[in-house]
C-alpha cells in the first residue's frame, strides 16, 4: 500500500471512505501521485493539485493549492479569506457533486500542465 492509502486507513469513517473515494478518483488520472507532505495527503503532478485535510468536525477539506487561479463556474470552491487556496469540505461520499469536481479537477490539472507556477518572492527591507 502507499503512504497515502496508510494514512487514509488511519482515519474512522465517514472520513475513511470519503479520502478513499477522492483518493482513487485523483489517482484515476493520468500521471497523478499522491505523496504524504506536511503530514496530509498531496495529489501531484508536475506540481501540487490538491490536498486532502481531516478536519476536527469529522469532514475532509479538498483543498486546490492553485484555487484562485481556476474559474470555479459552478461554485464548489470557497476561498476562505485564503489568497491562494480555495477548497470544498465533505461529511461524506454523498455530499460529492462528481460531476462538479471532475470539472475543477480537470481546471486545476489543465493548469499544472499549461501554466507554470510561479512563487513570488517578497524582498526584505
Amino acid at each position: 500500500m502507499s503512504d497515502c492509502v496508510d494514512f487514509i486507513y488511519g482515519y474512522p469513517s465517514p472520513q475513511r471512505e470519503v479520502m478513499l473515494y477522492l483518493h482513487r478518483l485523483f489517482t484515476g488520472f493520468p500521471g497523478v501521485v499522491g505523496k504524504i507532505t506536511y503530514k496530509i495527503p498531496f495529489y501531484y503532478r508536475k506540481t501540487w493539485v490538491c490536498y486532502l485535510n481531516p478536519t476536527k468536525s469529522g469532514a475532509i477539506e479538498l483543498g486546490f493549492t492553485r484555487g484562485a487561479e481556476l474559474q470555479n463556474e459552478n461554485g464548489l470552491l470557497n476561498a476562505k479569506g485564503r489568497k491562494q487556496v480555495s477548497s470544498v469540505t465533505y461529511a461524506s461520499v454523498a455530499d460529492i457533486n462528481e460531476e462538479a469536481l471532475l470539472q475543477v479537477l480537470q481546471e486545476a490539472l489543465l493548469l499544472d500542465e499549461k501554466v507554470p507556477y510561479s512563487v513570488k518572492k517578497f524582498r526584505k527591507n
